[in-house]
């Protein structure tokens, strides 16, 4: 079992704090995790620092930790500018990005980027493949609905070959064959519950026998929300303010129900539910108090679930 943590974005008193971030991170690392990850929130009431920023910034404290996007919306994005950023990052950090993907759904302000929601898949199909041929190839030529390129070259290429590890967001089972088909790894949501994870990842272990795919070369991993609390109606209460202001945009209000909560025991149980669903990689994510969560995550759950097995294993 491996675990990641969420990298700290939100900004309080309209000032965030970065010295407080270097702690964080170094501390990160003396603990362990594999990973550190940051969500993409362009548009929002939350404020929230944006991603490739806040990773740039992290590779810069850091010396080992992988660093992720989980997951950059990228219909929202022109293809060759993130191609070149996040090359660029994969350059700056030593080879240590890890690059998360999805359509974003329609609820999307797709008008607010200059986007039309019509051709959705295929936008983000097309721009998939072009920012991998950018990786990859000395010179591109493409001619797709939404993009095209005549000899384009991009350099310098990401340190890592043949590119950074993409891992598709998906839920819709189309989505998630296409995640088998086009990328590295599955990335189940922080806003699905255990159970609507456990039957995605059976889509996914089917595709991947369906296309011949080693499944061990195809990580599967899942971000939970999560707050440790001796008190376990503060703890619930918490997130649920939390996760309201981090899904305003998208109007939903029963995200507490997909979270993990409570004293140590409770989050191992809920812990546990989600790498027997299917999890190699868990991916913790407190809303609040994120040193003191990080902490008692560490101390008191993770060494707990080191040697869970999963579905497969037990």
């Amino acid at each position: 079992m491996r675990f990641a943590i969420s990298i700290p974005q939100t900004v309080h008193g309209g000032k965030y704090d970065t010295g407080a971030l270097q702690a964080h991170l170094a501390r990160v690392e003396e603990l362990g995790f594999d990973s550190a990850w940051t969500q993409e929130q362009v548009l929002g009431s939350a404020p929230r620092l944006s991603a490739i920023e806040t990773m740039t910034y992290a590779a810069a404290c850091t010396q080992r930790l992988r660093l992720g996007c989980a997951v950059f919306v990228t219909p929202l994005h022109n293809p060759v500018q993130l191609a070149k950023s996040l090359s660029s990052l994969d350059q700056l950090s030593g080879g240590r990005i890890e690059v998360g993907v999805g359509t974003g759904g329609r609820h999307r302000s797709f008008a607010t980027f200059g986007v039309d929601p019509e051709g959705l898949v295929t936008r983000f199909t097309e721009g998939l493949r072009l920012m991998k041929e950018l990786w990859t190839e000395p010179r591109v030529s493409f001619s797709g609905r939404f993009y095209q390129a005549d000899g384009a070259t991009m350099e310098p290429k990401p340190l890592q070959k043949p590119h950074p590890p993409i891992w598709f967001g998906a839920a819709h089972p189309d989505a998630l064959r296409r995640a088998v088909r086009l990328g590295d790894g599955f990335f189940g949501a922080g806003s699905s519950t255990t159970a609507q994870f456990a039957d995605q990842v059976k889509v996914v272990r089917g595709a991947l026998t369906d296309m011949g795919r080693d499944s061990a070369g195809f990580p599967i991993a899942k971000r939970v929300y999560i707050a440790v609390d001796d008190d376990a109606a503060r703890a619930q209460a918490r997130l649920s303010d939390a996760l309201g202001q981090l899904y305003s945009h998208a109007g939903r209000n029963d995200l507490v129900s997909t979270a993990v909560w409570g004293p140590p025991a409770d989050c191992v149980r809920g812990l546990r539910e989600v790498a027997e669903a299917g999890a190699e990689l868990i991916h913790l994510n407190p809303l609040f108090d994120d040193a003191e969560q990080m902490e008692r995550l560490a101390a008191e759950v993770m060494p707990e679930l080191s040697t869970t097995p999963t579905t497969e294993q037990a």
